[in-house]
């Protein structure tokens, strides 16, 4: 089954306790299922919500994987239209574990330049 966790269980579960209440489920047809899907689920304005996400510190690694948070951060910063190398590292620097950015910013040789974004990921990716 689908919608197991987080937003999407909590919206399943109103849909049902609805339907149980009711006895008439709120949702019809395809139609309105797909209209109250994009309504509760997708973005009204991306670009602006990955700018704000991108200004505060919910974007940060935290304990994710590094491939999830760098996959999650490249999406941000394509929804925000940030396309400046040295934008990109100083944000993406910002959001890493602490002892991530502490051994980068020790390496003896080969640190990645502060405008080149691919060579950060790949020195965060080989560190963690």
């Amino acid at each position: 089954m689908f919608f197991k966790g987080g937003r999407a269980a909590k919206w399943s579960e109103n849909m049902f306790h609805q339907e149980a209440d009711t006895g008439v489920s709120p949702i019809q047809t395809w139609g309105e299922f797909e209209q109250q899907f994009w309504l509760h689920f997708f973005l009204v304005n991306a670009e602006a919500d990955a700018i704000n996400a991108l200004e505060g510190t919910s974007y940060h690694q935290g304990n994710q994987m590094m491939n999830n948070y760098l996959d999650s951060f490249q999406a941000l910063v394509s929804n925000a239209g940030y396309m400046d190398p040295q934008t990109l590292v100083v944000k993406f620097q910002q959001g890493l574990r602490l002892g991530i950015q502490n051994q980068i910013a020790i390496m003896p040789y080969g640190r990645p330049a502060d405008t080149g974004p691919d060579t950060w990921y790949r020195a965060a990716r080989r560190i963690d």
